[in-house]
């Protein structure tokens, strides 16, 4: 799975004069958390974020009157209040990376640009979310079973194997660190087969089953 399997697209950008109000209305009527910010050939050079407009309101302590804050957030523009080293990803980034980025720079949603530095896209924290809930089956029906395996070769293909010789489909799979670099915990939705069925023939197989519930 890529970005431009989950980004949002087209995108709606806005430019470094447009005016503080101007983005803030813009943000509360389609409901956005962040603006990518072109120039007039339509490349993207920042990005602004609804915390940024926050930032830049008024604190309700203030001694200034409601026409005079008015006048001083008509004169803002948003090259003032953008961030202009923008993390970016491609239509062609796998999707984990672009994940990856968002959790290592704390940051959520990036734009998503082509070779010349276009906006086609943005991906949020919230598609990276949605894609990770359809990865593990969450909402399908199954038995869902937590697993311990040895990390080695061809484990998977024999806990395949062991599952469908019962009868049983993989509706998915998820695999996740273990306690030790010598191995893993697989989190395994299946149909077609009972807890009472399939627990005894993956412990047989040596891995160990965690937790097995019908969901």
């Amino acid at each position: 799975m890529f970005v431009r399997d989950r980004m949002s697209s087209p995108v709606v950008t806005i430019t470094p004069d447009t005016s503080f109000v101007d983005a803030m209305q813009l943000l509360k009527e389609k409901g956005f958390r962040r603006l990518p910010v072109v120039n007039k050939k339509g490349r993207l050079i920042g990005i602004v974020a609804e915390r940024d407009l926050l930032y830049a309101s008024p604190s309700p302590a203030t001694t200034l009157t409601v026409w005079e804050m008015n006048y001083l957030l008509s004169q803002l523009k948003i090259e003032e209040l953008m961030t202009r080293n923008v993390i970016t990803v491609t239509p062609d980034t796998p999707i984990e990376e672009a994940a990856n980025l968002m959790v290592t720079n704390k940051i959520g949603g990036l734009p998503v640009v082509d070779e010349n530095d276009q906006v086609v896209g943005i991906i949020t924290e919230t598609d990276i979310f949605k894609a990770f809930v359809e990865l593990l089956g969450g909402g399908q029906s199954g038995l869902r079973l937590t697993i311990e395996v040895p990390e080695r070769r061809g484990v998977l293909a024999q806990l395949a194997t062991a599952i469908a010789e019962q009868g049983g489909n993989i509706i998915s799979v998820g695999t996740f660190y273990g306690d030790t670099p010598e191995e893993r915990h697989l989190l395994v939705k299946v149909r077609g087969v009972s807890k009472e069925q399939i627990v005894d023939v993956l412990e047989a197989l040596g891995d160990h089953v965690l937790d097995a519930r019908e969901v």
